[in-house]
């Protein structure tokens, strides 16, 4: 007997033509959002701000939560018209630890409607936006965490001289919301609820610091044994500086708005605790900084082209911003200043190029070709 499809029911295969653009885009696509967001957020706290660069922030911030929208729309359609390939992105050890930019995502563009967005759409409505995007970044973010280790250990098959700067990325995302959780205490009930946020914040930060803490030593076990990352890999190595400005930048804000909330002895513990724990991790974070570009300054000289890894310059070097602005305000030391106006520099230098080649290689059709 012969049956004939519903003409309103599309076949597997006639779902798979669908929006061919986006079968090949990936998870990694959301770093495009995660470095332009920061950007906004890193400037609009720089210790030395010049003429118009809190509207620029803004403009900047603007052009993140437009990526976002799209970006959103073009994975549900990528879910929805091309599910056997993110199947696969899910089963791809290579591929599905980028799953944690999406909360990082959302998060960073909800922390610039806080700290920029507010100046063209309101607090009210940046309070309401942030909030959402905070709290599902912050669930897709633990969820992440999570599944991603959990496929690593049952589904995927991976050998010591595979570890990656990738693996982190699932991991870092709850200290994201770390780090961005306390810009909405201002705007909740004193008392449990503000005490509630506080130290959530805190648990998320001490949950992702001890997991990075264990996969650090895989990564440089990788290195010292089997030698430097394949060259298009190379930019992942400044994955590794998200985690450690991170960290430094979400220890600052537990300084900033612990006062008030707890009790003073604890708010003063919240303080020291900023400095000491921050200024020897930023130390490290530029011991790594160098390792890293000499790194990628290597792989350069060998031939390496721009890929989407190119991304990893951006987010990571933003959160050293931050955390450098965060000490340069509880050391009271100018240095500290001078290192955040310098990676800032970096940043947008890095962003531009970034965001320039991904434009070139999305309208020629090459970043949205399937992988070879």
């Amino acid at each position: 007997m012969v049956t004939t499809a519903h003409p309103l029911v599309a076949s597997p295969a006639a779902l798979g033509t669908r929006v061919p653009a986006v079968r090949h885009l990936g998870p990694n696509w959301y770093a495009c959002v995660m470095g332009t967001a920061i950007i906004a957020n890193a400037g609009a706290t720089l210790p030395y701000r010049p003429a118009g660069l809190r509207t620029g922030c803004t403009i900047v911030w603007a052009l993140s939560a437009v990526l976002l929208a799209v970006l959103l729309t073009a994975r549900a359609a990528h879910w929805i018209h091309h599910r056997d390939q993110a199947r696969t992105h899910l089963l791809d050890p290579a591929v599905a630890p980028f799953y944690g930019c999406l909360p990082m995502a959302l998060l960073a563009v909800g922390a610039g409607t806080l700290t920029v967005g507010k100046d063209w759409i309101g607090t009210g409505a940046a309070v309401a936006l942030d909030t959402v995007l905070f709290t599902a970044g912050t669930a897709i973010g633990l969820a992440a965490a999570v599944a991603i280790p959990y496929l690593m250990v049952t589904r995927h098959r991976i050998t010591a001289d595979q570890a990656s700067p990738v693996w982190l990325l699932p991991v870092v995302a709850p200290m994201v919301s770390a780090a961005v959780g306390p810009l909405l205490i201002p705007h909740l009930p004193a008392g449990p609820a503000q005490q509630t946020m506080l130290y959530a914040c805190f648990a998320m930060f001490g949950l992702s610091l001890l997991a990075t803490l264990v996969m650090l030593p895989l990564l440089f076990a990788r290195l010292v044994t089997a030698g430097p990352l394949p060259l298009a890999l190379t930019p992942t190595l400044f994955l590794v500086l998200g985690p450690l400005g991170q960290s430094t930048t979400a220890t600052n804000k537990f300084a900033d708005f612990a006062p008030g909330v707890v009790p003073a002895p604890l708010a003063r513990g919240f303080l020291a605790f900023a400095v000491l724990y921050g200024v020897p991790v930023m130390g490290f974070a530029l011991l790594w900084l160098a390792l890293a570009a000499a790194m990628v300054v290597r792989a350069r000289r060998r031939g390496m082209g721009f890929a989407m890894t190119w991304w990893a310059f951006t987010f990571p070097i933003g959160t050293c911003v931050t955390g450098a602005e965060g000490l340069a305000a509880h050391t009271g030391l100018a240095v500290f200043a001078w290192l955040a106006a310098a990676l800032f520099v970096f940043l947008v230098t890095a962003w531009a190029v970034a965001l320039t080649h991904t434009l070139r290689g999305t309208i020629s059709g090459r970043l949205l070709a399937a992988p070879r």
